[in-house]
């Protein structure tokens, strides 16, 4: 199951990594008359029963106030495979776009926004978790190798901030900044709001292996070795808390990756152009418009798809 949880986890970054080449579209670009398009399916059977090479229907916007859309099957267009930068694109874009995931209330191709919105939305979660891990590795091992007063001074802190609802000063701590700032001051901004809120879990574990390894053997022997504090710190210490922290860095990039889309779903997130899956289900927050175009909560179901990963991939990670 490890392995199934990378490989999906994988999948996904990898898809976003290749999002410009696999998308014809630009993220931002409208189609006009082609709000809450549907998907448009690729064909290998054409009317008359004959296989033929991958093609798609056009679509036709039929009626306007119903949003209804019919597909075109008098001329079925082709795919060109390899041109103009992308995999895959219509050999004739003059009978409009191709969306195969359907299109958002605003025309614009809900695939292309989903693979390059995974793009924010996985770097912002990885970016805070290693912030958080590197907090709370520095301050865990601090008050694990330290005398009494620091480690208690230290491990205070970390409950105050435990005891925090985390989701609520998150929220608070973003709002009380300017809500109109360029993408990446959000960028960071968020990311590093993310690590303040996820170290103290972190420093608690890794202070509790410290403390519990600087008594054995091999630590006794390297310091009376000669081994300094930070020598043996980070040496001989740490290392032994890698399946902790293993564990903790799939643990919080999941819960990142909620966190950001809390952020962006209220408002609180990047600034338009930009997109992230948290922007997203914001544009979709709408009940008539998940009922008549259910396509528009793909950024959920990649959320899901990823968490998924990161639990399936954490059950064994704490053996690293």
């Amino acid at each position: 199951m490890r392995r199934a949880g990378f490989a999906l986890i994988g999948a996904v970054a990898l898809l976003a990594v290749l999002a410009p080449v696999l998308t014809p579209h630009a993220a931002h670009q409208r189609f006009a008359d082609r709000a809450y398009a549907p998907p448009m399916a690729v064909h290998l059977i054409d009317g008359q029963g004959a296989w033929r090479a991958p093609f798609v229907y056009p679509i036709v916007l039929a009626d306007r106030l119903e949003r209804r859309y019919e597909e075109d099957r008098a001329r079925p267009v082709p795919l060109a495979w390899f041109s103009g930068g992308v995999i895959v694109r219509l050999a004739d874009e003059s009978r409009g776009p191709w969306l195969p995931l359907g299109a958002d209330g605003s025309g614009r191709d809900v695939l292309a926004r989903l693979l390059h919105g995974a793009r924010l939305s996985l770097a912002v979660a990885l970016l805070a978790a290693l912030g958080a891990l590197a907090i709370g590795t520095a301050v865990g091992g601090l008050a694990g190798s330290a005398g009494p007063v620091l480690d208690e001074v230290l491990m205070r802190l970390s409950d105050f901030v435990l005891v925090l609802p985390a989701m609520y000063v998150v929220l608070s701590l973003r709002a009380a900044l300017p809500l109109v700032m360029p993408p990446a001051q959000v960028f960071a901004l968020v990311a590093g709001i993310l690590a303040l809120v996820g170290w103290p879990i972190v420093a608690r574990g890794v202070r509790a292996v410290v403390a519990a390894e600087r008594e054995r053997d091999y630590a006794q022997a390297a310091r009376a070795l000669g081994a300094g504090r930070a020598r043996l710190l980070v040496r001989h210490l740490l290392p032994a808390a890698r399946g902790f922290l293993a564990t903790q860095a799939t643990l919080l990039f999941a819960a990142f990756i909620l966190a950001e889309a809390t952020l962006s779903f209220v408002g609180l997130g990047f600034p338009d152009p930009s997109v992230t899956w948290g922007v997203m289900l914001q544009e979709a927050a709408n009940v008539a418009a998940i009922a008549d175009a259910p396509w528009t909560l793909a950024p959920a179901a990649a959320i899901f798809l990823v968490v998924l990963g990161v639990n399936l991939a954490a059950q064994d990670a704490a053996r690293l």
